[in-house]
Formats: C-alpha cells, structure tokens, sequence
C-alpha cells in the first residue's frame, strides 16, 4: 500500500521554487505542523480542468453563480486512502488542518477573528498595490504554454503591461505606503514579543499570509522588488522571511 500523505496542488511554472502565495500558505502549514506531503504541478490552462477531475469544489462562485476554480487544492489520504477528503479554497484548507491535526497550532487560542481579519487585509488590501508590478513579470516567469493560454484568450482578465518609468515608481509608491502602515502596526508588539511576527512571539497563520507574498516578491524579482523591500522599515520583512524559512521545504 502506498504511503498516505497530503497532496497539495500548485502551478508549473519557469522559476525553479514556487511562488503562488496562496498555495504558499497551505505549503507553510504542512511543514510547520510536520504533516508528509507531496506537490502535485499544474499548467495553468488546466488548472480548472484538473481541478474538475479530482472532484473538488469552487474555490468560489461569481455573482452571476457561475463556479470559480482556482488552487490551492488538497487531497489529504492521511485519514483515509479509501475515502480521501478534497478541499480547495486557502482559508477553508486553512482551518480543516487546524481542526483535523491540531498539534502545533497556527491559531493560538482567542486569535482565530483577528488573524483572519490580518488575513483579508494582507490579501485584499495590503498586496494590491503590488499587482501591477508582479503580474506582469510572473506572466513571464510562465511556460510559454500558459503564457499563450493568456494571449489567445483562455482568461477573461489577460495580465497587464509592465509599468515603467514615472508610472512604475507612483506603483512603488503606494507599495511603500503598505509596507509602513503595517510596519506602523506590528511595532505595537515591540514591548511584548520579538517585533517580528504578527502574534508577537510565536508563527501562525498571519505570518504566513503575509510571507507568502514576500515569496512571491522574491522568486518573480529577486534582484529588482525583493532587493527594495527587503531593505524596507529596517529590514523587518527580510527579518520575518528568515523567520519563516525552516517552513519553506518543497516537497
């Protein structure tokens, strides 16, 4: 019989580590909570396709109801090769691990509504301003294969040109005002913990929302996004990424 393990599903693409932040947070969970697990790579033009195959839900729906399939999905065996559980959505994943295999937690006790406000707010607010920036150069980090799914118009949202010049740096701009707003924030917990982590002492699933789109920053542009901000607010993001880099294994 084979080994059971949790599958997570992520996208193929041309860097040689993944950057998907939030198929990021799932990988971060596994690894901290030490589950055996293995990554299963997608071409993007097939992601919903595969996602149909193995019979996991939407991760959401449209308002018109129509289903929306996107990753990360999993497919965990470790309770039962007979009967496997398949899960998408990051925060739905999230929170079955947590209940499922509760040792080393990622919510401490009385903080499951503020991080999963820090979440929404890392998520919908916080890494906005870097769209413009990184979804263009991680459309060129694809394998021409799903680069052509984009051009010949197997999305409704083709990615956007790349900024440059004055139009880039007004982007930085509104980048940096993030980054100091939440630098601002996670000061407050410079008199009870380390004045890294979001919790202010030990990982949980607000560090890892928000370092999985520090990833991203760093395998899309290591030389060029990650280089400004991992200088950012005194080096405080480069601090969290070292934090958070024992969870980084790929499997």
């Amino acid at each position: 019989m084979s080994q059971s393990v949790i599958t997570l599903y992520d996208i193929h693409s041309t860097i040689p580590q993944p950057w998907a932040p939030n198929i990021w947070r799932i990988r971060f969970i596994l690894n901290y909570k030490r589950l055996p697990h293995r990554t299963v790579w997608i071409e993007f033009d097939q992601v919903e396709n595969a996602i149909r195959a193995i019979g996991a839900p939407p991760a959401a729906y449209k308002l018109d109801g129509r289903p929306i399939y996107t990753l990360p999905i999993i497919v965990d065996t470790l309770r039962s090769q007979h009967t496997p559980l398949v899960l998408s959505n990051a925060n739905t994943i999230a929170e079955y691990l947590e209940a499922t295999y509760p040792a080393r937690p990622i919510f401490p006790e009385g903080s499951r509504a503020m991080q999963a406000l820090f979440v929404h707010y890392i998520q919908d607010i916080f890494a906005k301003p870097l769209l413009p920036i990184l979804v263009p150069l991680t459309h060129l980090r694809l394998p021409e294969r799903s680069q052509a799914h984009f051009r010949l118009g197997g999305t409704t949202t083709p990615p956007p040109g790349a900024l440059a010049g004055q139009q880039r740096e007004h982007a930085w701009t509104a980048v940096k005002e993030q980054f100091n707003f939440l630098a601002a924030i996670l000061d407050k917990n410079n008199s009870d913990g380390n004045n890294t982590v979001a919790m202010g002492r030990d990982v949980t699933y607000a560090d890892f929302a928000l370092c999985s789109v520090l990833i991203w920053v760093e395998k899309v542009s290591p030389h060029d996004c990650w280089a400004r901000i991992r200088e950012l607010n005194g080096g405080r993001w480069a601090r969290l990424h070292s934090r958070c880099r024992e969870f980084m294994d790929v499997y």
